[in-house]
């Protein structure tokens, strides 16, 4: 069993064969594992005391008991699934007959329990109760298994329903069909959204959640694509542009939607074909493993197998030097560095060789140095390709920053001048292909799996937005005084930009890595962000800071900085990096993050406009994390009960202060600059509540873990598991996982305009 938690020491090996996909199912599972240890690991010392064996007694009761519990939901889930009705209740008999057995095997009031001097013992029958542990753990887990299989089941059945409606979407031919089926596939979108976003989290493999992010945002942002583009052919059928325009989007939607139901069951993918053989990264760590290794297996590598290693780890450095956007310089250290690798190996090898000639027991003096020179070798080439992959992308986002290209698209669009759209087609080509070079390069050197996943991703959706944009910015320059082609052509570049962004986080993730200050960061690659959607926010005049107002809001701005390097600490203490408090946590550091750089004068936030929706969100996402501490309080007693909703009753009075001045529309220079400095202050106040409760919640998250009966409670489990609901609130797009569908109200208050478009 993958990664399994079955495995305990003093009882032998439970594993029961299944392979665990998700995290609920191992946290189940774990308390149950950790009461069975402390019966089996009792063999040790056969004679107790009363005490004793009263306490092993309660927890064999106590085994018993939640197993009975969480038999009765299993089998009420069967009865609900008649597909898996037979072999969930042969799982669930199973488990009860276990249960009952180790209930009896630790019960002292038996007379069986007593040995011939009258002292109890405990575990007369040790066969019978491994038995009956390892009957216990396997069924436990096959009916945790079986009811994830529903979870599954669902995800499919949402995907299919998404299926079967977008096939209605591409076909239909006029506006009020059109209008009645964009209204079922966006509620359909919620529901699946909502199915996908969980599951996402629920993920124990890194790859896959990195996978099933990269997807979401596609379905996330594409959901918008395919509104403008139907109406823009509905609008215009005749034209080829709008039509090529529109079937990339869906296109684009049906792959990703198959790529969700490939990682949830869990199928080998033709997506991972286009995954790259093993980047840079990789091939370099698995390199100094092998050197290092050589330290103990003298005699079991080859020369030949470590030359071929670095050989091909060499080839791969061609992406870089072969560049044209490689400068001379950069190109002839790489080439340096590589030689230099080269010669250490070769120098290694000969060492190596001279102590296997004198059948040392181990590596020599000389061999150490040279294991030493050839790590750092390896190292220096490294750092070398990060330094400029970081910079070749640093500079792209500064240069791309004003979106130039984009807007010269959309005036000549606007101008009907064609000639003019293929000028600056070929402008934005340039650029999409230097950004899929640095996508490449940046996936080179990313650091984990995950970021990888985030790179390839990055490149793939620069290839494919790039041509969209260029056939939106056609059907303009064809139909210059159609509103819906106008529209049609922001929302493309919106997207364009909005991968920008995303490209900007995830090089401050990769950069965070590489110099050890977190692990893998997962992408958010759902946060909100500053845009013409944002409807509360149209009517506030967007400007910048000048230098006098930077240089007075810069210190404001490092005081931010410090609280969030602080809570970012109290995040990377925790054991669970998967909680829904962590989670939040992050967000509402990164968002917090960006301020601090708006403060600077760079980062993603470029005018008060950005940083005012920006403190809007952060809001949003704190009162979240209240919400979750509330329900936390609930399980909570005494002064932990009391801390907890003191403090966040004092969080949501900050969350709800910063929301107020964020939404509160002011006019003239003074006026907007004490605005901006109030959010930051806010915020601050924010960070601050939330830097003194993690540490708290930690603590008492850990010991009430230590402290929970067997399994928890079977009930919550399968409410959280199985039932899904889509609530009003997501429906109206205010859930965490949805598509972002809220904005796309204002699109559907506008279809009925569409004739007169």
């Amino acid at each position: 069993m993958a990664s399994s938690p079955c495995g305990s020491g003093g009882g032998g090996n439970f594993d029961c064969g299944l392979e665990i996909q998700t995290r609920s199912v191992e946290q189940t599972l774990i308390p149950l594992v950790s009461q069975i240890t402390t019966l089996i690991n009792h063999k040790d010392k056969l004679k107790k005391t009363e005490k004793t064996l009263r306490a092993i007694q309660r927890v064999g009761q106590a085994v018993s008991v939640a197993v009975s519990r969480f038999v009765a939901v299993g089998e009420a889930i069967a009865a609900e699934n008649e597909d898996l009705k037979d072999e969930m209740g042969l799982a669930c008999f199973e488990a009860r007959r276990a249960g009952t057995a180790i209930a009896q095997l630790t019960d002292v009031s038996g007379p069986e329990q007593c040995d011939g001097d009258g002292r109890n013992t405990v575990f007369s029958d040790r066969t019978g109760m491994v038995k009956a542990a390892r009957m216990l753990l396997s069924s436990v887990t096959k009916v945790l298994v079986l009811a994830d299989c529903i979870v599954i089941k669902q995800i499919i059945s949402s995907r299919n329903k998404v299926l079967v409606t977008l096939e209605q979407l591409e076909r239909v031919s006029t506006f009020q069909e059109f209008v009645q089926i964009f209204s079922q596939f966006g509620n359909e979108m919620v529901e699946f959204a909502h199915l996908t976003g969980d599951r996402q989290n629920d993920l124990k493999d890194e790859k896959k959640r990195s996978r099933m992010a990269a997807a979401r945002a596609v379905l996330e942002k594409c959901t918008m694509m395919l509104l403008t583009a139907s109406k823009t052919c509905l609008r215009h059928p005749d034209c080829d542009s709008a039509r090529m325009n529109k079937e990339a989007v869906f296109q684009r939607m049906r792959l990703a939607l198959e790529q969700v139901i490939e990682i949830v069951t869990d199928a080998r993918s033709s997506g991972e074909a286009k995954t790259p053989p093993g980047s840079i990264n990789a091939g370099i760590k698995d390199f100094k493993v092998k050197v290092e290794g050589l330290r103990d297996s003298l005699f079991c590598v080859s020369c030949e197998a470590l030359l071929a290693q670095l050989e091909a780890l060499v080839e791969k450095t061609e992406d870089f030097t072969d560049s044209a956007y490689t400068s001379h310089e950069q190109r002839e250290t790489i080439i340096q560095l590589c030689q230099a690798t080269r010669r250490e190996t070769r120098q290694l090898i000969n060492t190596w060789r001279q102590a296997q000639s004198l059948k040392a027991s181990e590596a020599t003096e000389e061999m150490e140095l040279s294991i030493l020179k050839t790590c750092q070798s390896v190292r220096d080439l490294r750092r070398e390709l990060h330094k400029v992959a970081v910079g070749r992308a640093s500079d792209l986002l500064k240069l791309h920053s004003d979106h130039l290209v984009l807007q010269a698209l959309k005036a000549s669009g606007g101008d009907g001048n064609l000639e003019a759209v293929a000028d600056y087609a070929g402008t934005l080509s340039e650029h999409k292909e230097q950004l899929l070079e640095t996508c490449r390069l940046l996936c080179h050197i990313s650091g984990s799996e995950p970021l990888e996943i985030t790179c390839i991703h990055a490149e793939e959706t620069f290839r494919v937005i790039g041509p969209q944009i260029i056939s939106a910015a056609q059907t303009l320059a064809l139909h210059p005084t159609s509103k819906i082609a106008k529209e049609n052509l922001d929302v493309f570049c919106e997207a364009w930009e909005s991968q920008l962004c995303d490209m900007a986080i995830l090089l401050k993730e990769i950069n965070d890595v590489f110099e050890g200050r977190r692990g893998d960061k997962k992408s958010y690659l759902s946060l909100p962000r500053p845009g013409k959607h944002s409807g509360n926010l149209k009517t506030i005049k967007a400007a910048k800071l000048d230098a006098e107002e930077q240089t007075t809001i810069a210190k404001l701005g490092l005081e931010l900085c410090l609280h969030t390097s602080d809570l970012d600490s109290e995040v990377e203490r925790w054991e669970e990096q998967d909680h829904e408090i962590v989670r939040l946590s992050q967000i509402i550091s990164s968002m917090a993050y960006s301020m601090y750089l708006f403060t600077r004068g760079e980062g993603l936030l470029k005018t008060t406009l950005d940083l005012f929706h920006q403190a809007e969100v952060l809001s949003d996402q704190g009162l979240k994390l209240c919400s979750i501490l509330r329900s936390l309080s609930t399980q909570l007693l005494d002064e932990d009960k009391i801390l907890i909703i003191s403090e966040t009753e004092k969080l949501a009075a900050s969350c709800q202060q910063l929301q107020i001045c964020a939404k509160t529309p002011v006019q003239g220079k003074s006026a907007i600059f004490q605005k901006v400095d109030s959010c930051i202050q806010n915020t601050k106040g924010i960070l601050t509540v939330v830097v003194f409760l993690l540490p708290t919640c930690n603590k008492i998250l850990r010991k009430f873990k230590s402290d929970r009966s067997v399994l928890g409670s079977p009930q919550h489990w399968r409410d959280k598991q199985l039932n899904t609901p889509v609530s009003e609130e997501s429906l109206n797009g205010k859930g965490s996982n949805g598509f972002g569908l809220k904005s796309l109200e204002q699109h559907m208050a506008n279809l009925t305009f569409l004739e007169s478009k």
